[in-house]
């Protein structure tokens, strides 16, 4: 079986009119995958943590990308619409994980106890420490610092994502890494 390659250089705007097209939808999302596939896995394993999960609301994305593809507006950044749904994603399986009953904010602990099992023993606790933090952010807090910080996201593509004022965006941002340095800074002396 022969293998197609893809070309990687192929700009956002080709794809998204590729992606557009009946025609070249599937060839589009492959080369969405290949651009994007890991990033957006990292962004969506950041927010649920469990790599299964993680797994799981990937391949909604990718399949929400394809079935709503009609409704890509020009207007934002192929990446900042790709962003917007695997966050939706993710939020979706908080919520279906905290139930009826429960807000996705309570399930920080949760969260957090699920970063250390999916800690490797050798892994740099400092590392797992921030990963800790981040897990008990309230969700919009959470959103925010890891579209910021690890995904070097503008507060503008963000405010694309999340619909959020661009202050709001700021003051989450602010408060999440107040309480990251706080939790460090206190779980690093015991």
């Amino acid at each position: 079986m022969k293998k197609t390659s893809i070309d990687n250089s192929i700009a956002d705007d080709a794809i998204a009119e590729m992606l557009c097209n009946d025609s070249r939808a599937e060839y589009a999302l492959r080369l969405i995958m290949q651009k994007y596939g890991e990033p957006l896995y990292w962004h969506i394993r950041r927010m649920v943590v469990v790599h299964d999960d993680a797994e799981d609301a990937l391949q909604e994305t990718m399949l929400n990308v394809y079935k709503y593809r009609n409704t890509y507006s020009k207007e934002f950044a192929l990446s900042s619409w790709l962003y917007k749904i695997a966050t939706n994603e993710s939020l979706k399986l908080l919520k279906n994980r905290a139930g009826f009953m429960q807000s996705v904010d309570d399930l920080g602990d949760s969260l957090k106890n699920s970063v250390s099992e999916e800690s490797s023993p050798d892994a740099d606790k400092t590392v797992v420490l921030l990963q800790e933090a981040i897990a008990l952010l309230p969700i919009k807090q959470k959103t925010v610092f890891n579209l910021r910080y690890y995904d070097e996201m503008s507060y503008e593509e963000i405010h694309h994502i999340t619909g959020d004022s661009i202050n709001t965006l700021k003051t989450n941002y602010h408060y999440a890494v107040n309480k990251i340095k706080e939790y460090i800074t206190e779980h690093s002396l015991l």
